[in-house]
């Protein structure tokens, strides 16, 4: 039974903590399951809700945040909410799993500093600025100025990795895979 405990991967946007957090769900489904977060940002391409995020409008997010639904939540970009439901993660709980987190870095921070012991906070590394600019790139969903804004952000975010428990370098993501694995593994105490 893993109740209680929280999996938090963190990074800069483009640093392939999604893909990780994918990978780990796919290879542990009995331990771990994700925690779907809130956002007050509409859906881009193909994204659903209620399995990439739970859309709300921006007044519906400010209620939940009066009605203290959130764990954490915070102001990404200017207007753009994301967080975390109580809800969401106490239903993983219920079923005897950790929760995995695919989280931005202060949010990151915010669930460490709360759940302490119980979390394992895990930082994925680009192995360089210019390489996460390349990847923000060749997604191609972020506009010029969108690009330049999470550089300035990820720059300010690497400075914060000494906070998280472990760090993952993802320059070769089956290595990535594999580090993370076992990173999860040895904190669940699972073979």
């Amino acid at each position: 039974m893993h109740s209680g405990k929280l999996i938090i991967f963190s990074a800069p946007s483009g640093s392939g903590k999604t893909t990780i957090v994918r990978h780990l769900l796919k290879t542990l489904p009995n331990h771990i399951g994700f925690s779907i977060s809130a956002t007050s940002r509409p859906k881009r391409g193909v994204e659903e809700n209620g399995k990439d995020y739970h859309y709300l409008t921006p007044d519906e997010f400010k209620a939940k945040v009066a009605n203290h639904e959130f764990l954490e939540w915070e102001e990404v970009y200017a207007g753009t909410h994301y967080g975390t439901l109580k809800a969401e993660v106490e239903k993983i709980w219920k079923k005897g799993k950790a929760v995995i987190f695919d989280i931005d870095v202060e949010g990151g921070l915010n669930l460490k500093n709360q759940f302490k012991h119980n979390a394992l906070a895990v930082f994925v590394m680009p192995p360089s600025i210019k390489i996460l600019e390349e990847r923000l790139r060749s997604r191609q969903t972020d506009s010029p100025e969108s690009i330049v804004r999470r550089i300035a952000k990820a720059e300010k975010e690497l400075k914060t990795a000494e906070l998280f428990d472990v760090f993952i370098i993802n320059e070769k993501l089956e290595e990535a895979f594999i580090k993370s694995e076992e990173t999860v593994k040895h904190f669940l105490q699972i073979d």
